[in-house]
């Protein structure tokens, strides 16, 4: 009997096909089967070559090492999958994990902030975390150093995540490798690339989608004006979750960044109180169905005239899709089709905040 993940991965794992793109070719095709075959056809109406199509043997050979290091995957469109992800634009197609999936059941609460944290400030995080976890909540985290750290010790044993940039069996960084392995025997680790993948830098801002998708609010304690905090924060707005900061002195760099998001209406935390507060209510809007497939209608083929009309709205400076639908003047998924098939060529990437821009 045919592996139904293996087709899932090769599209997955193809080349030009990030988590948009993946769940648009769902939508459009159906199955993963169906879309594999359409990709030459897609890529040639985007005026390039078909994307490298990942190979059945590296598949399998993913398959068996995820087995192997006792995890398991779980794919956008099933029952498990987390329903606030589910709602993100850029929700992953698959997910590799170890430990307790039903974590994810209970209002989760992102914690973030410095590598070079405080004492202070780790103090108050641990002390934060373990209150959110007596209180019944789940504390999301990245496992770095510093914040990271301390909202994972305080909340081990009522209930942690976490979502690292790495393949699940790579520890990073290296000190925290006894921690890690900790919160996936107690609590829950998630991580999107495949086994054996090194955290390299391009990864980070993907997984800090993934913490701020799975939690109705995000809470940033220490941070610099310009960190990978700041970002995860900024995703959680973007997708209309709380924005909660811990202040701190004018005087720390390391304060600046909690500051400036309570200036820009950041809710102000000084207790776990404020946090579970200013938590509102979240409906899980049913955005896909099980079994794989997606809700909505499907993009609609385009013509050479509208072809022309979107690639001539882009250019190398991001764009927003929204302000190219406008500008444009035709449908939203008219649009998307056209995204679509320039980036199976090679010649669309795609942006935080859901921008594009030729490459």
């Amino acid at each position: 009997m045919a592996d139904p993940r293996e087709p899932r991965l090769r599209l997955l794992r193809s080349a030009n096909i990030g988590p948009v793109t993946y769940a648009q070719l769902i939508a459009r095709f159906g199955t993963a089967e169906a879309a594999l075959e359409a990709l030459p056809m897609l890529a040639a109406r985007g005026g390039g070559r078909a994307p490298a199509i990942a190979d059945i043997g590296r598949v399998r050979r993913e398959i068996a090492a995820v087995e192997k290091l006792g995890a398991r995957y779980l794919f956008l469109g099933d029952s498990e999958y987390p329903a606030l992800l589910a709602e993100t634009d850029s929700a992953p197609p698959a997910l590799i994990l170890r430990g307790r999936l039903e974590l994810l059941q209970r209002t989760c609460i992102a914690m973030v902030g410095a590598r070079n944290a405080s004492a202070a400030a780790c103090r108050f995080a641990r002390q934060l975390a373990l209150g959110l976890a007596e209180a019944g909540a789940t504390v999301v985290s990245g496992l770095a150093r510093g914040i990271d750290t301390a909202a994972h010790v305080g909340s081990l044993a009522g209930g942690t995540v976490g979502v690292i940039a790495s393949g699940i069996d790579i520890a990073f960084p290296p000190e925290n490798a006894d921690l890690q392995e900790r919160v996936a025997r107690e609590g829950l680790l998630l991580a999107e690339q495949p086994p054996g993948t090194e955290p390299l830098a391009r990864f980070f801002p993907s997984r800090n989608r993934i913490i701020a998708g799975l939690a109705r609010g995000t809470v940033v304690v220490e941070a610099a004006p310009r960190s990978g905090s700041l970002i995860t924060a900024r995703i959680a707005a973007e997708a209309g979750r709380d924005v909660m900061a811990v202040p701190g002195s004018p005087l720390d760099p390391r304060a600046q960044g909690c500051n400036l998001l309570i200036r820009e209406g950041a809710t102000l935390v000084q207790s776990v109180d404020d946090i579970l507060e200013a938590v509102r209510p979240i409906d899980a809007r049913v955005v896909r169905s099980p079994g794989g497939s997606f809700a909505g209608p499907p993009p609609q083929d385009a013509s050479d005239p509208e072809r022309r009309a979107v690639e001539g709205l882009l250019g190398p400076v991001p764009v927003a899709v929204d302000e190219l639908i406008r500008q444009a003047g035709l449908a939203p998924a008219v649009v998307q089709t056209v995204l679509l098939e320039l980036e199976l060529a090679g010649r669309l990437e795609r942006h935080a905040g859901g921008r594009v821009s030729l490459r």
